[in-house]
């Protein structure tokens, strides 16, 4: 069965665009502004939302969206405030919003409770940067028990073998790293990302979305010409911090005029 995030990236493909999936820090910078910011991302032309709960030791995320965390965490939210936003959100837009979290705080809430609650609240997967299909037998029952998609990542250092477990036990896209480091700003993306790209195709992905240093439109006008994705989060993460939600829907829009092919 096709998933809701599979449906939002054929509907992008069949209509000449590759997909804007935009990334937010959950509860950001406060929960109110947080569903705003969410809505308005979908309003400014999002196929996919990705909301990042806050972690204590963010080891993928750069200085721009570890401060917006950090705020987040210091005013007191914890993963049990992750769900009412969800739904929040999902009463306000069709777009589907995936989860983007630390394995540690799935395990912490416990993996079938955390995959329920998702679910329940109208969540639509999670993608696991630090976490493998081999180690993930617990939730991959979970993801499918509830219908969620598992997004694993895929690097450009992944071997052939392990970007053939990755494709056939992902579900909605894989996530392709464009480059080795955390996530920030880079004025070129890595010609690596192509190549990723090709060899998940030569694996057996049917939908790879690259993600990592996308910053601008140009970025993603790039991703457009041979992904079926492009994953944008300290650009946008910035321009609600520097404009509040006007300021990250304009940025948004900029960066989704970059989706056509």
């Amino acid at each position: 069965m096709t998933s809701r995030v599979e449906i939002a990236l054929d509907r992008a493909k069949d209509a000449g665009r590759t997909a804007f999936i935009g990334y937010l820090p959950a509860g950001y910078p406060d929960p109110d502004t947080a569903v705003e910011a969410a809505v308005a991302l979908a309003e400014a032309g999002a196929d996919v939302i990705e909301l990042g709960p806050p972690y204590s030791d963010p080891v993928m995320d750069g200085p721009i969206i570890q401060e917006a965390t950090n705020h987040v965490l210091e005013a007191g939210f914890r993963t049990r405030d992750l769900f009412p936003l969800i739904r929040r959100i999902t009463e306000r837009t069709d777009v589907p919003v995936l989860v983007m979290s630390y394995w540690n705080l799935i395990v912490q809430y416990g993996v079938a409770r955390y995959a329920a609650d998702l679910a329940a609240t109208g969540g639509a997967g999670i993608i696991t940067p630090d976490i493998t299909p081999d180690a993930a037998d617990e939730w991959i029952r979970a993801s499918e028990k509830h219908g969620l998609d598992r997004i694993f990542l895929a690097a450009p250092t992944s071997t052939d073998e392990r970007l053939a477990m990755i494709a056939s036990n992902s579900s909605g896209f894989v996530y392709t790293v464009s480059t080795m480091g955390i996530t920030g700003e880079r004025a070129d993306l890595d010609e690596a990302a192509r190549t990723l790209v090709d060899r998940l195709r030569a694996a057996g992905a049917e939908r790879a979305c690259v993600g990592i240093g996308v910053t601008t439109s140009e970025h993603v006008s790039n991703i457009a010409g041979y992904a079926d994705g492009a994953i944008v989060g300290t650009a946008l993460v910035k321009a609600l911090r520097d404009g509040g939600v006007d300021g990250l829907a304009a940025k948004a829009r900029e960066l989704v005029a970059g989706t056509r092919r």
